[in-house]
């Protein structure tokens, strides 16, 4: 019940925020149409490393990982011609890059920090070389809009409101990953595999199989928040389109304890400063108070508070980072 009375706390505070940003000019459903879109990919990518770090495996290379299947998934979706196809590549690309990582880390005992690191600089590499051999273009591909899967308008109240089926999507998420931990025996198994791999498997689990899947699925949803970035939310990619994302959902993870529902949370709160930012830079009369460059700032400074803030007192996995040799 504390739990409910803190995010019925947070969301009062959310719509005093917003009320209050009105009366400086900024549309409060444009802004939390904004938001929602920048909290999408930094949730996805949160909650699939909650997981994944609830089994004892890291992956520090999310953002490599996004900035990857941004770039696949636009190529998925023109070439198949269906925006949603090219969602579905971006997920399938993160997956098979989170089954390689899985491995080495498994039975390959390879030191997970340095395999994230790896990931993200192929990546920066990768991408702008893949975008010239694609579309011979150097750093930038804007595809055809009848391509994009862009968000869904519906009316309340009146009101046009547009969301993505992926947003909607990632709130479920989190809400069925923080069932399947706290009250399911497949939750304990995951927990069992993170803090004592030894008596885990003494148990009979699994203990490879189990963070090799979960590898696969948090590395799959970093993929599809990559595909949502260029398919949904800007319309194309760019060579630095994650712009760090990554890191800002590994911020999520470590301020949530490795809880989803907090790490969803916590990414709308980081999407809300991005889109609050970017509000705020083009909003007549405030744009020329406030500097430009520090504006764009505000989700990372927002990243930087929140986590040292919130990370004190939280336990992670016995066994987080460390390869499991089985005696």
């Amino acid at each position: 019940m504390k739990l409910l009375y803190k995010y019925i706390l947070l969301i009062l505070c959310y719509i005093i925020v917003v009320m209050l940003l009105r009366f400086i000019g900024i549309d409060p459903v444009k802004l939390t149409h904004s938001a929602l879109l920048s909290m999408t990919p930094l949730a996805l990518a949160a909650l699939g490393e909650v997981v994944n770090e609830k089994a004892g495996l890291v992956n520090i290379g999310l953002d490599g990982i996004m900035l990857m299947t941004a770039a696949i998934g636009v190529w998925g979706a023109e070439a198949s011609g269906i925006g949603y196809i090219g969602l579905l590549v971006g997920l399938l690309v993160g997956g098979l890059i989170g089954l390689i990582l899985g491995v080495m880390s498994t039975y390959g005992k390879a030191i997970q920090i340095i395999a994230g690191i790896g990931v993200n600089i192929f990546a920066y590499g990768f991408t702008p070389y893949f975008i010239m051999a694609m579309w011979k273009f150097p750093g930038i591909r804007i595809p055809p809009k009848e391509v994009l899967a862009k968000p869904r308008t519906i009316v309340l109240n009146g009101v046009y409101f547009d969301i993505s089926e992926v947003t909607i999507l990632t709130v479920l998420l989190a809400l069925i990953f923080y069932y399947i931990l706290h009250k399911t025996p497949l939750g304990l198994r995951i927990k069992a595999c993170g803090e004592m791999p030894e008596a885990a498997d003494v148990a009979g689990i699994g203990v490879f199989k189990i963070r090799i899947i979960l590898s696969t699925l948090g590395s799959a949803l970093a993929g599809l928040g990559g595909a949502f970035m260029s398919l949904t939310w800007f319309g194309g990619v760019v060579k630095e389109i994650s712009a760090g994302r990554g890191f800002l959902a590994l911020g999520c993870v470590v301020a949530s304890g490795l809880e989803p529902l907090p790490a969803l949370g916590f990414a709308f709160l980081f999407g809300f400063a991005e889109a609050l930012a970017y509000s705020v830079a083009i909003t007549p009369g405030v744009k020329e108070i406030v500097p430009y460059h520090f504006v764009y700032l505000l989700p990372y400074i927002t990243v930087l508070v929140v986590v040292s803030l919130f990370m004190r007192g939280k336990r992670f996995p016995r066994a987080l980072g460390l390869p499991y040799i089985k005696e």
